[in-house]
């Protein structure tokens, strides 16, 4: 029987070796310029992992904070701020129990940022309480998710991904009633023997997806105007075509 707080339990610093890592840098400058920051903003780094975007963000100069439910994350976040001399805050916490009101300029949800794997809906919609109430007004959210209308179109289905330091693959199934998407990723490391990998999608976790209307309409009543939208971060409009939905918003 699956879990229901599998969020509080599966994660671990071997996502580090991970294909989708390697693009971090990219990602952080296309934030940058999307939401025309200028270095002196405060942003709040939902579900931040081990901080690979809180960090590079520090280091060109951000005032930042990193919350995150993994323990090892947020250790792991702490020492290589330290290490660095980086002016970069991390607390370990559920992203639920944070209590920030208008404090930041900014506000990020990135891959996924613990949007949609809560026990429920009601669960999931705190996250974007939380998101709104910590945002002064005029202040920016950025978050990227899966596109659940993309899962509506197109799941069944396998990916896979040629990283610098493995082959990643996945696996995707849909149920339409829930709304939920099970996936299933393993990464192959390159100069390794292959092994193959063991995939139960039963046994995988399942995560609420959202499409890009019904983001607006939480959005909107909350006090929040979605700006622009992507499908990557290249710039790439948003489509339902492709996994991943890009979503800039403002605070009115």
């Amino acid at each position: 029987m699956r879990r229901t707080d599998w969020y509080k339990h599966a994660w671990s610093l071997d996502i580090k070796n991970s294909s989708w890592t390697e693009d971090t840098e990219n990602q952080v400058n296309f934030i940058i310029q999307t939401l025309e920051l200028t270095g002196k903003e405060r942003i709040l780094d939902l579900a931040c992992g081990y901080g690979r975007h809180s960090l590079s963000l520090a280091r060109k100069g951000f005032l930042v904070t990193g919350v995150d439910i993994t323990e090892a994350y947020i250790a792991d976040a702490m020492k290589t701020a330290t290490e660095q001399n980086l002016s970069a805050k991390f607390i370990h916490s559920d992203i639920r129990d944070i209590r920030f009101e208008e404090e930041f300029d900014v506000v990020l949800n990135l891959a996924d940022g613990a949007i949609g794997y809560l026990e429920n809906d009601d669960e999931n919609l705190k996250i974007f309480n939380v998101i709104v109430k910590a945002l002064k007004y005029g202040g920016k959210h950025f978050m990227d998710l899966c596109n659940a209308d993309h899962a509506e179109r197109y799941f069944p289905k396998t990916n896979w991904e040629i990283g610098e330091k493995s082959l990643a693959l996945a696996k995707f199934d849909w149920n339409p009633i829930t709304r939920q998407m099970t996936y299933a990723g393993r990464n192959i490391p390159y100069g390794e023997p292959a092994q193959k990998p063991n995939i139960n999608m039963e046994e995988e976790n399942p995560y609420r997806l959202y499409s890009l209307d019904e983001v607006k309409d939480i959005f909107n009543q909350r006090g929040m105007k979605i700006i622009s939208t992507f499908s990557n971060y290249y710039g790439r409009e948003a489509t339902d075509k492709e996994i991943q939905l890009v979503i800039y918003s403002q605070k009115q």
